[in-house]
């Protein structure tokens, strides 16, 4: 999924944008922000005559082309100019540009709320007169297309409290003071008790109010009408500006619909308006160029008719909007035969089936005059007359449309669902909808389901998952087909080649004509074969040993891409001439079809998992396939009808790489949870889909909250438990009047003598301040004496040795506890320590439930299941799934496989132990042999010997030298430390070792009986399912794992109570989301007492590759972010044991409160200076390396040559100084300059001992969640900061370093920018020069607090030559002998080493 994608490149996102030469030259806007806002120390007066003539004019000339809206924005317009001069007596200008402003920011995905929160009045003044700017006809509609942007804007951020309390009251119930007629109201009114009540308070309010609220109040719940009339008269035009603005009118229709708080009483409005009829018979729509139109018109009937009841909220399910629709025909019916029987007799006595289809309607209505149309709408309550001054006639076609989207039957959005195909054709990779979306640049809406707060049901969710995951899917396989098209269609240079005029591409293979061999029958209910098998032959003799071995690699379920590649020309020929009309030809692509892997055979005909001959080159493939039944069908289909038979012309086959190519099942899995009904467990209903009290799902507000728990080892000692309840009464229970060491179990009581506050109305409780979640009022603490575990040191607890901050122990208390619990962590905050003794209290104060453990990366699950393996859990009860457990660093395999592997070996183990217990008693016989003869031996010798001695030391006059005698195991436990029992042991410490000996006896037994099963079961895989379903208590995988593998895993019944999720912030809604449903529903919902989400979401968001889902429909949007956004209660770590203090300040701005840890303040490592550097952390400008800045020699693949060398001369530097390799990570934004970096390193460093490789090479995105102690940071931009101006990515390249770091960038590119103000106003304290300390090794004896004199490197050939210097040096030593100069002619460099310039001719190149 998107863990597996690439960095993401903005090479072409970036082209006509502004770059510093456009911030910083003669550009006319730079030069007025120059002279009226940059740099001032005060407000600046707003000159009207500025805004008019020298910005607004210019804007208008230029049709307000969106460079020089960016660039005005870039420049802090708003933040310094426009919003500091608003007032109410502001020009109608200032407000335009203000709102323009806002709509930009909006576009770039920037913060757009925060600038006007410190000035709310005005903010409410500005709002008003935008919206009545958005009625005003005489500005132009280009005008009111951005204001209308800003509206859509504001209703998509109904989390900020300042823009919610402005949107409400223009979807409120007052709205309806527009509804046609009273009838239409009374009738929700009947339905819905508490809307009469709402609507009398609505009209009390207005009664009361002044004449200037009433005329508010008025404007408010006319608006929406207003601008709907506006759109409805547009709508009959048929030019480019109202096709715009209708295009986002639509937009912001669908957006009111899709989220509950304004559908409530919107759709009732819309519905009464006739929009979707008007729309469907105006000439805009009816223009078939209009395709967008179209697209968006279907995107909102789905949600106009979207079953849910809109009031409650409650979602229909489809027998229940099967009743609404037949009470509609019912009424239709009823109405028919009471004031039209002559006429529609028939209609009346029909059934349902036989008029709920358009064509059946209109041959039934077709009978009544126009008059007679009119009355039957009246008589149906439908809107049959609008204001004159729209213009809008209403006429025969417009009734009977009216009347037949009312009644006619409408596919269930399931329906539509699961008709859509997950494996991709030609025509669905290129259909026009999908094309459309790869070329967004946020100038016009998109036909796609958007994320946001909200979702009116759990399958609306699914749905607009399904939806979106499919067309990111589809982009990514297209954009790979371009690739693998443009090889293949550049012809080859030897004519001679068998394949013809065709390229080469390591993805695609020539093949000939595949061969049909099965086609099986449909499965019962389905039409389409159960499977269509086809076989292949793929020569490989042709092939490269790496690329004939990855062609081997395929596997079954994998999926290919059969596909007819022709030349342009070929196809025109093929097309009678005509030119290709659609996107996939132009590109030489005829027909695309997806197939599945089964099995890959050699040439024998042998399978080549089993039959991997290397003894010679082989020839041929055989591969056997499974097509795409249902494309398979309709292509038999068309050929039977005398079209093309596709599979003739199929010519290549096309592979995808293997992390890449996981979408099938991912899909599979989305789709099924649309089709199905999957309900999230009700404590956690309300919040996942945005509605009602955010704080509902925290343990303090659930019924089943545990009043006491035992937090075993969470605790160091007394001390550390009073401080982590800071401000709370900690107490002994039962009268214990002073401390006690750990275990602590904790009683959480609460004050019950103060009084309850009173119930307050929603309203009000929202608008309250403060945390609504009740406090912990004084916390009764117990203990007990941990048991004896047994004489052995592999029976001694392994102990939690981290002392927790109070942050962190609220953090374990809330996800100990039912409910759900969300964790953020900023870096080095210890977030994955506190889900490690989450999981630790769970494991053994709930034996009998089962955790779930999921995370976004491989990499971040071993980190996590290391640190649970440390822990005091038994190794036989986790499990670790998915492809990355060969990289957990452990000595145990915690796989399926390696898990039933181990359980074997132990049972070898401990069947050995029988034998010795058996020779203790010297019972004969082979009690050793089998779990079973094991359990007989326990229940026959072991338990009546350990019962006989307890019935003895239960008298009170044994001493404890009989107890000693009477133990009835001393053979048995010979090999452990002795004396087994002290010479001066008491008889309680007598008694407690026996009890120590006999629970680890037990132990063995009760492995015994949970290995016994795997005796039993005779299969592999048997085995392997057993051991999730019955015997693991603690599973881990990814999230990408959860969701290719979720029909299997829930198949075989598994069933789990608790899940902790790592990394939430970087994982989509969707895959989050699946490892919630994993398992079957129980009692009518998923059987989940737990959920604990740990993240940040102010580091990186889900990786998206295409900029309309990432940016427009919000698909990179975390469940994690979403609930922060919602209000649900978090609890943030606040104290980093990472970095430096001073390395922190970089990033702890950022976040509310992140101090640091005594640790990092005192440690001796942290007070050391970084031998060989002034400074711990700096920025280094780099200008242009001979003339050039940042490169892009293809597409989206950004480089700095200058930057990649600066980076490896200081990494060769630090490596001369000593510094370890493995301490040492180089990082860079784009993956092209990481792959320049790795050239450089190559060819300077990785064959020389005295360098090596550093640690890591990689990029910013792909490094989150880990760190290192030095970190060279490239940023490569040198033009504009690219995507960089995203602060999240700047936060977490800022993060990784603990000691130091150092980073190299254009300073003119990164300190203008507005988002990345307050981090670079920290680096450029520090002069943007290198400052290096000669004569310094690692590790450095001086503090970094030291002052000490610094050599500047003042460019990247200055360190170069230095680095020359004291490499030939260090050469020089190890030799033994004194080299001043290596090479010749022009290679040669003479170098002073004092301070490495040179004092002889030298090439351009560096040369080290």
């Amino acid at each position: 999924m998107a863990q597996n994608q690439p960095a993401i490149q903005d090479g072409q996102y970036q082209m006509g944008r502004p770059t510093v030469a456009d911030l910083r030259g003669d550009n006319p806007y730079a030069e007025l922000a120059k002279i009226h806002w940059l740099g001032k120390s005060q407000a600046p007066k707003v000159k009207p005559e500025v805004l008019k003539t020298e910005i607004w004019d210019v804007l208008e000339s230029e049709k307000f082309d969106f460079r020089s809206l960016l660039l005005l924005e870039n420049l802090q317009f708003l933040e310094s100019y426009l919003w500091p001069g608003y007032s109410e007596d502001s020009s109608n200008i200032h407000v335009l540009l203000i709102a323009f402003m806002v709509h930009v920011k909006a576009r770039e995905s920037l913060p757009k709320w925060n600038i006007f929160v410190d000035n709310a009045s005005n903010f409410s003044s500005l709002f008003h007169r935008i919206l009545s700017m958005t009625l005003d006809q005489s500005i132009a509609l280009p005008v009111r297309t951005n204001l209308l942007g800003f509206a859509i804007d504001a209703f998509q951020s109904l989390d900020s409290a300042l823009v919610r309390k402005e949107c409400a009251p223009l979807v409120s119930i007052s709205i309806w003071h527009n509804l046609a007629g009273e009838s239409s109201r009374e009738s929700f009114f009947e339905n819905h008790s508490q809307l009469r009540k709402a609507w009398r308070a609505s009209k009390k309010r207005y009664d009361a109010a002044d004449d200037l609220t009433q005329a508010r109040l008025r404007f408010e719940r006319s608006w929406l009408f207003s601008m709907s009339l506006e759109f409805l008269s547009l709508l009959q035009e048929d030019n480019e500006a109202s096709l715009l603005y209708c295009e986002r009118y639509v937009e912001f229709l669908i957006d009111l619909q899709s989220q509950l708080p304004t559908r409530r009483y919107v759709n009732a409005l819309l519905v009464d308006m006739n929009i979707l009829p008007i729309i469907r018979l105006s000439p805009m729509f009816n223009n078939e160029e209009n395709g967008l139109l179209r697209d968006l018109y279907r995107l909102f009937r789905h949600y106009v008719h979207f079953p849910i009841d809109s009031v409650t909220g409650a979602q229909a399910s489809v027998d229940t909007d099967q009743d609404v629709h037949s009470a509609a025909l019912a009424k239709l019916q009823r109405v028919s035969l009471k004031h039209f029987r002559s006429k529609l007799t028939i209609l009346a006595l029909s059934n349902y089936g036989s008029i709920d289809q358009r064509a059946e309607l209109e041959s039934h209505l077709k009978s009544l005059t126009d008059q007679e149309l009119i009355d039957l709408c009246e008589h149906l309550d439908f809107r049959t007359s609008y204001p004159k001054s729209l213009k809008l006639a209403v006429n025969r076609p417009l009734l009977l449309e009216i009347l037949i989207v009312a009644h006619e039957r409408r596919k269930s959005f399931q329906e539509v669902a699961k008709e859509l195909s997950i494996l991709p054709t030609e025509e669905s990779l290129f259909e026009a909808s999908l094309f459309r979306n790869e070329y967004y640049n946020g100038s016009r809406p998109l036909a796609i389901p958007k994320l946001n707060l909200q979702y009116l049901t759990v399958g609306d969710f699914l749905w607009r998952s399904f939806i979106l995951y499919r067309c990111e899917t589809f982009f990514e396989i297209r954009k790979h087909l371009e690739d693998i098209l443009k090889r293949l269609l550049q012809p080859r240079s030897n004519s001679s080649d068998r394949r013809g005029q065709f390229g080469f591409s390591k993805m695609a293979a020539p093949i000939s004509k595949p061969a049909v061999i099965e086609v099986a029958l449909a499965k019962v209910g389905d039409d389409k074969p159960a499977f269509v098998r086809m076989e292949i032959a793929l020569d490989v003799s042709h092939m490269a040993d790496k690329v004939r071995n990855e062609w081997d690699s395929l596997r079954q379920d994998d999926v290919v891409f059969l596909a007819t590649v022709q030349e342009i020309d070929e196809i025109k020929i093929q097309m009678n001439g005509s030119f290709p009309v659609n996107e996939s030809e132009k590109l030489g692509l005829r027909f695309l079809r997806a197939a599945e892997v089964h099995q890959v055979l050699d040439e024998s005909g042998r399978s080549l998992r089993e039959n991997r001959d290397y003894s010679r080159r082989p020839r041929l493939r055989r591969l056997l396939l499974n097509v795409d039944a249902a494309s398979f069908k309709k292509d038999k289909e068309r050929s039977v009808k005398g079209k093309l038979d596709i599979y003739e012309t199929i010519n290549f086959i096309i592979r995808r790489k293997g992390r890449e190519n996981n979408f099938k099942p991912i899909l599979e899995s989305i789709q099924n949870l649309t089709l199905s009904s999957v309900p999230i467990p009700s404590w956690m209903q309300e919040v996942f889909l945005g509605f009602g009290d955010p704080h509902s799902a925290n343990y303090t507000r659930l019924p089943n909250q545990i009043r006491s728990l035992d937090f075993r080892d969470t605790f160091i000692n007394w001390e550390h438990l009073v401080q982590s309840f800071a401000g709370k009464v900690v107490e002994p229970k039962d009268d214990v009047d002073s401390s006690f060491p750990p275990p602590y179990i904790l009683e959480i009581a609460r004050d019950e003598s103060s009084p309850k506050p009173a119930q307050l109305p929603k309203k009000r409780r929202r608008a309250q301040e403060g945390p609504s979640t009740p406090q912990i009022d004084r916390i009764r603490v117990s203990s007990y004496k941990p048991p004896n575990t047994g004489p052995y040191p592999t029976d001694v607890l392994k102990l939690n040795k981290v002392r927790f901050t109070p942050a962190q122990i609220e953090a374990i208390v809330s996800g100990t506890q039912p409910g759900l619990t969300i964790i953020i962590g900023p870096p080095g905050t210890g977030k994955t320590d506190v889900a490690t003794q989450i999981i630790n209290n769970l494991y053994h104060d709930f034996p009998e439930q089962r955790t779930l453990l999921v995370a976004h990366s491989n990499q971040a699950l071993n980190q996590l299941f290391q640190k649970i393996v440390a822990l005091d859990i038994d190794a036989r009860h986790l499990l670790r799934l998915g492809h990355g457990e060969e990289e957990l660093d452990t000595e145990e395999s915690y796989s399926k496989h390696g898990r039933v592997e181990s359980f074997l070996e132990n049972r070898v183990r401990y069947l050995t132990e029988i034998n010795r217990l058996a020779a203790n008693f010297g019972a004969p016989g082979a009690h050793g042999d089998s779990c079973e003869t094991a359990d007989y031996f326990n229940s026959v010798y072991v338990k009546p010997a350990w019962t006989k001695f307890m019935d003895t030391v239960m008298s009170k006059k044994i001493t404890s030298a009989e107890i000693v005698h009477a133990f009835p195991f001393h053979f048995y436990f010979s090999n452990a430390p002795q004396p087994l029992f002290p010479v001066d042991a008491t008889r309680e410490q007598a008694i407690e070792i026996a009890q120590g000996c006999y629970t680890h006896i037990c132990k063995i037994f009760t492995e015994l009986e949970d290995i016994r099963p795997f005796e039993i079961l005779r299969t592999q895989r048997d085995k392997a399912n057993y051991l999730l379903i019955k015997e693991a208590r603690i599973i881990a995988m990814t999230s990408t794992h959860a969701a290719m593998r979720r029909q299997e895993i829930a198949r075989l019944g598994f069933h789990y109570d608790n899940v902790v999720m790592e990394e939430a912030a970087q994982i989509t809604e969707i895959e989050t989301f699946i490892p919630l449903a994993l398992q079957s529903v129980k009692d009518g919902e998923l059987p989940l007492q737990r959920v604990v989400l740990c993240g940040d979401h102010l580091q990186n968001s889900p990786v998206i590759q295409n900029l309309a889902f990432r940016h427009y429909a919000n698909l990179e949007q975390s469940l994690f972010l979403r609930f922060v956004r919602l209000g649900v209660p978090t609890i943030h770590l606040d104290q980093q044991g990472r970095a430096r203090p001073s390395i922190a300040k970089l990033y702890s701005w950022r976040y509310e409160r992140l101090g640091n840890l005594p640790s990092v303040e005192t440690g001796a490592e942290f007070l050391a200076a970084n031998a060989g550097f002034k400074y711990d952390y700096q920025f280094i400008n780099v200008p242009d390396y001979k003339g050039v800045g940042e490169a892009e020699p293809s597409p989206h693949f950004i480089q700095n040559l200058g930057e990649a060398e600066y980076a490896v001369a200081l990494y060769q530097y630090m490596r001369l100084l000593g510094y370890p390799a493995s301490k040492i990570s180089i990082l860079t934004m784009y993956a092209g300059q990481r792959a320049l970096i790795w050239d450089v390193l190559s060819h300077r460093c990785a064959k020389n001992p005295l360098f090596g490789l550093p640690k890591a090479v990689n990029t910013v995105d792909k490094y989150q969640g880990e760190q290192n102690d030095y970190i060279i940071l490239s940023l490569t931009r040198t033009r504009s900061p690219g995507f960089l101006r995203d602060i999240r990515r700047m936060t977490v390249a800022l993060s990784r370093a603990r000691l130091g770091l150092y980073i190299f960038g254009r300073r003119d590119v990164f300190e203008s920018c507005y988002e990345l103000k307050e981090a670079f106003d920290r680096l450029l304290e520090r002069p943007d020069i290198l400052q290096l300390v000669p004569g310094e090794i690692f590790p450095s004896a001086r503090l970094v607090s030291d002052e000490v004199e610094a050599t500047e490197m003042v460019s990247v050939e200055h360190l170069g030559q230095y680095v020359y210097t004291m490499t030939t040096a260090k050469m020089a030593a190890l030799k033994g002998e004194s080299v001043a100069s290596t090479g010749d002619g022009d290679d040669m460099i003479i170098v002073d080493a004092n301070n490495g310039s040179p004092s002889g001719h030298s090439s351009d190149a560096l040369v080290i």
